[in-house]
């Protein structure tokens, strides 16, 4: 799914000729909607006071809401260019990078919004090496975790305990995170792998697929890159090297330096497990559903969200169930024992599986710690780019989201090509 801060993402639609749909979705488009359900099975409303009115509940929602106009003002001053793509110089407290800003909202000018540069020092960005829950706790605003934990933990990015802020917020900058909160998402009709296969099609020099790079090495200034397709190797040899695959993988084919190995080998990454399945008849999720009191640590390998994708199959439409097995400080959760507690949940909230139709565990949003955050592990990573004809691009570079992803691209192509 995406919002109008996916910049990078329209201008592959452009590109491409293959667009969005939504956030005024039509009859037979893949709706945006979704639910929060009690792991009992019960419907809740937690941002609805007059549903299941309380004095408690309104009070708690007058709270939240002075919290997310405060944390919204906070990071237009206190931590003033913290929306750019990608992490250079805010470990030392400065800021350089494509904006993130969308013009007239949350305190955006057509001047700093995207495509522009945003350069400057900013101490205060130093917080968002901390975990996020801390960084909401020494400004105050730990009520507005309510909002960010279902788009950001149950969508596989993992917990706010571990996560550093600067993750959380460049992803869910407070633009993202209203258009969330208000619904007004996109999303496309044949899925986000059709925007780069459009766009693959109308490049000069297409992307080769189906093959497996076994080897690399960097002699002389030249780049030797063996892959292997149907069975058979082949050497080619190019001047520049972009890498856009896991960097911690690199290090296991690649002639990787002292350097290269001692940081990839401090990426860690979230093992994301979901399964897409049919239900017994009549008794499939009809919404997209959010289980909030399973989106924390301690509830480590239970699902966290369905998506229903396709609003007219009502009752009888296959759901994708999803879960994180890992958390910093928290034994891993076997793959196996995932599924089946997956299952259980589902059944346990009035969805019971009737079959899975495929089902797997994914390498996810490779990261780093907050500690290795706040070492400066990302200006030692752009301190490396161009050495040795090697340049560093993907998800590392700033989110594991497609748009943060795309830009962070942008902005290394523009950098240094």
């Amino acid at each position: 799914m995406g919002a109008i801060t996916y910049h990078a993402v329209s201008e592959m639609e452009e590109f491409g000729g293959y667009y969005h749909k939504g956030p005024d979705f039509k009859k037979g488009e893949p709706n945006m909607r979704r639910e929060f359900r009690n792991l009992d099975g019960t419907v809740d409303h937690p941002f609805e006071p007059k549903v299941n009115f309380s004095i408690g509940k309104t009070l708690k929602l007058l709270k939240l809401k002075k919290q997310m106009k405060k944390l919204n003002q906070l990071m237009q001053t206190k931590y003033a260019g913290y929306d750019c793509y990608g992490h250079i110089g805010v470990a030392k407290g400065e800021y350089y990078g494509i904006s993130k800003g969308v013009d007239g909202h949350c305190g955006a000018t057509k001047e700093n919004s995207f495509p522009n540069y945003i350069k400057g020092k900013n101490p205060n960005l130093k917080d968002l090496a901390l975990p996020f829950s801390e960084f909401c706790k020494i400004n105050g605003v730990e009520e507005v975790q309510r909002i960010w934990i279902a788009p950001f933990t149950s969508f596989g990015y993992g917990f706010f305990d571990e996560i550093p802020a600067a993750l959380v917020m460049k992803y869910l900058d407070v633009t993202t995170a209203l258009e969330f909160v208000n619904m007004q998402l996109w999303t496309w009709q044949d899925g986000t792998q059709e925007i780069y296969e459009h766009v693959n099609k109308k490049l000069m020099h297409p992307a080769v697929l189906g093959t497996e790079v076994v080897k690399v090495e960097r002699p002389d200034g030249k780049v030797n890159v063996t892959v292997r397709k149907d069975g058979e190797e082949s050497t080619e040899t190019f001047d520049k090297l972009i890498i856009t695959t896991p960097l911690d993988y690199f290090i296991n084919y690649a002639d990787a330096t002292d350097e290269e190995k001692n940081l990839f080998s401090k990426i860690i990454h979230e093992r994301y497990c979901d399964y897409i399945a049919t239900f017994e008849s009549g008794k499939s999720p009809n919404i997209s559903g959010y289980m909030v009191d399973n989106m924390v640590p301690e509830r480590l390998g239970h699902a966290m969200v369905y998506y229903n994708r396709w609003q007219d199959l009502d009752r009888d439409c296959p759901a994708t169930v999803y879960a994180l097995a890992n958390h910093t400080g928290s034994p891993d959760v076997e793959y196996d024992t995932v599924m089946k507690t997956m299952d259980e949940d589902m059944k346990k909230v009035g969805f019971p599986i009737k079959e899975k139709l495929y089902a797997q565990e994914v390498y996810y949003c490779p990261h780093v710690s907050a500690k290795d955050y706040a070492d400066g592990w990302y200006d030692k990573l752009e301190a490396l780019q161009g050495n040795l004809n090697t340049y560093y691009a993907g998800e590392i570079i700033s989110f594991g989201d497609m748009e943060d992803t795309c830009a962070a691209s942008k902005d290394i192509i523009g950098r240094f090509f």
